[in-house]
């Protein structure tokens, strides 16, 4: 008589929840919160009843997908790594890439499960403000604004390159994105640092303009 071969161990609850997030996020961005817990279990490789061992319930399990998806922890790890060595439009490019990234994969998710993720904060702001200026220090001398407008122009121009809807045509690719923030729609280079003694443009948004609606906006980066 054949002996059965041992059974597999069980995976312990944190690893059986993050396979489980893993699985899902590509069904919620093609079904939405249609998905069933039946297509979950299939596409993750086990019993459905297994799913409820992980999380209380479906929903439970949605919010963790969008939960990981919003941490903008791995985002600023990744931010962190790009190489200051590098030349500056090759570190721009890299900012970009990472996060069109991100923007592109919470803007799908958000458009069809609808908006569960945080509000944007001042601290998140500040603090990817604070990454910025340490990837662009070695050329801060370079720009005409400081490195809080350049992480905010970065932010803007990426995030509207990346929403097909404001976008409104043709994708832009990371490199094309970059060269815009750095030297504009003219392809003549930046100008050096302002002279002493001269005051930047105010490009601030008069206090009669319109509110951007922050429910559609999650908290990125």
């Amino acid at each position: 008589m054949t002996a059965k071969p041992p059974r597999a161990k069980p995976l312990p609850v944190e690893d059986r929840r993050a396979m489980l997030i893993d699985a899902t996020l590509p069904l919620l961005l093609e079904h939405g919160n249609a998905v069933t817990t039946r297509q979950i279990a299939d596409r993750a490789g086990i019993a459905e009843g297994t799913i409820f061992r992980a999380f209380d319930s479906k929903d439970d399990l949605i919010d963790a997908v969008v939960a990981r998806q919003v941490d903008p922890e791995p985002f600023r790890r990744r931010l962190r790594g790009i190489d200051t060595a590098l030349p500056l439009e090759e570190r721009i490019t890299a900012i970009v890439a990472l996060m069109r990234n991100r923007f592109t994969t919470v803007f799908s998710l958000m458009s069809v499960i609808g908006h569960r993720g945080p509000h944007p904060s001042d601290d998140s702001r500040r603090e990817f403000a604070e990454i910025i200026a340490r990837i662009l220090s070695p050329d801060l001398d370079r720009l005409t604004v400081s490195a809080e407008r350049a992480a905010q122009v970065i932010r803007m121009l990426t995030l509207a390159a990346s929403v097909p809807h404001v976008r409104n045509g043709p994708e832009f690719d990371d490199a094309e994105i970059a060269a815009l923030i750095l030297h504009g729609i003219d392809g003549i280079p930046a100008p050096g640092p302002m002279a002493p003694g001269s005051s930047p443009v105010d490009t601030s948004l008069p206090a009669s303009a319109p509110a951007t609606d922050s429910t559609l906006i999650p908290a990125l980066p």
